[in-house]
């Protein structure tokens, strides 16, 4: 957008600010919001778009529509959890607004906040706590009950306002915070505390109220415990039950005061054992990020197996994947060739081998090799002279993999068709 026709306004939000934001946005896709306007249909008219928004935004006129409610099932149908998508121009003035409030904040949190954070991953959150639980007998593995839905609005625009001078990013980030749900029937629902999980601007705003609620109380309280925090999923490292149970119980009541609660069903003190801590205890294993630890047999450098405390992809995580993998219905698909097949497939199989296979990668096996069962099905059906024979169906794709060895991701992984799994576990 051009600079050229200066205009006086109360707020200096550059054009290029808002072009950028777009292209994030863009980059990110998403679902159209209350309006119905997909990014599609929004760059249509790309460049007046852009301009009404960087002109009410500059004016302070700009007042966000209301947030359009989705229902996502938990993990484990656990129930639902509600996701808000803003409209594709209420995207692009979060993300403005983000982007300014990153920069001043992202220096401050602390180094063991990974969530959503540039340079940061959960598969970092991961390894380091990995380490960690190598250094520490004892764990909080803590739930922070309906995080999103809970955040006290004081607070967090008190939090906001403690980082930046810029008027405009605290008078929209009040009417983001009070802009209300739109449920599937069209009814409104007000918003007196709470931020829309699925919002551009949620993340940092979430990170800056819980380095304030969590991170920094615990450096000052307990600056003997380390811990991992990806958003509001958070592992706390002790060196002792006693220890580990008297910060839980403070830390309950410092989230409390701002607001929050641990959930004290899913909230758990956690014993790491392996080969050298024996204890029995009645908790050995904790979730995070979609990775399990819990005792497991590993091997060391001179090839002798022992027990160590490791992470490996949960069952909950499996049972997603393989929820897909039979959504796709592979053996239906006789209508396409296999070249077809792995690029329908393959950016997401690839996906999940780039997470679920960074630790204890052979608990990724049995899933995967559920794809050459259905290849197998596949050719079955789409050749006639491979019906009913399912033998000569599997020798069919190890000649196919001996031509063609990366055609499929999970085949580059070492998952043969022939059942063989190549390399280490």
């Amino acid at each position: 957008m051009s600079e050229s026709r200066s205009q006086v306004k109360p707020f200096d939000i550059s054009k290029h600010m808002v072009w950028e934001a777009y292209l994030r946005v863009k980059a990110n896709k998403g679902a159209a919001g209350v309006d119905g306007v997909s990014i599609e249909q929004f760059e249509r008219d790309l460049k007046n778009n852009l301009f009404k928004l960087w002109n009410r935004m500059s004016s302070g006129s700009y007042f966000p529509p209301p947030v359009k409610a989705v229902e996502i099932p938990k993990a484990g149908g656990r129930g639902v959890r509600i996701l808000g998508v803003p409209t594709v121009a209420d995207r692009i003035a979060q993300t403005v607004a983000a982007m300014q409030l990153e920069r001043v904040v992202e220096p401050i949190f602390h180094p063991d906040s990974y969530g959503y954070r540039p340079g940061r991953s959960a598969l970092d959150a991961v390894g380091r706590c990995r380490e960690r639980c190598w250094k520490n007998d004892w764990v909080i593995d803590l739930d922070i009950r309906a995080f999103f839905d809970n955040v006290d609005h004081s607070l967090m625009l008190k939090a906001v306002e403690r980082h930046t001078d810029q008027k405009w990013i605290l008078l929209y980030v009040r009417r983001w915070l009070t802009a209300p749900l739109q449920q599937r029937d069209g009814t409104l629902t007000a918003r007196d505390r709470g931020t829309p999980q699925g919002s551009s601007i949620s993340p940092v705003l979430a990170n800056l109220y819980l380095h304030y609620a969590m991170d920094m109380w615990l450096v000052r309280e307990f600056p003997g415990v380390t811990f991992e925090r990806y958003c509001d999923d958070a592992v706390i490292h002790c060196g002792s039950e006693e220890q580990a149970r008297r910060v839980r119980d403070a830390l309950a009541e410092r989230l409390a005061s701002v607001g929050l609660e641990l959930h004290p069903d899913k909230t758990r003190v956690v014993y790491c054992q392996d080969a050298d801590r024996r204890d029995d205890h009645e908790v050995t294993s904790f979730t995070f990020l979609g990775y399990t630890f819990r005792p497991r047999l590993a091997k060391n450098r001179w090839g002798k197996h022992f027990v160590s405390f490791l992470p490996a992809v949960s069952k909950d995580a499996i049972t997603a994947m393989g929820r897909e993998i039979r959504s796709w219905h592979i053996a239906r698909r006789s209508d396409k060739s296999l070249d077809d097949l792995a690029l329908m497939f393959n950016s997401i199989v690839q996906g999940w081998i780039n997470f679920y296979g960074r630790f204890y990668k052979s608990m990724l096996y049995p899933l995967l090799r559920r794809i050459n069962d259905h290849l197998v099905r596949w050719a079955m059906r789409k050749f006639k002279r491979l019906r009913r024979r399912e033998k000569r169906a599997r020798l069919f794709l190890v000649s196919v993999f001996r031509r063609c060895p990366g055609l499929f991701a999970h085949w580059r992984f070492g998952l043969k068709p022939d059942g063989w799994t190549m390399g280490a576990v």
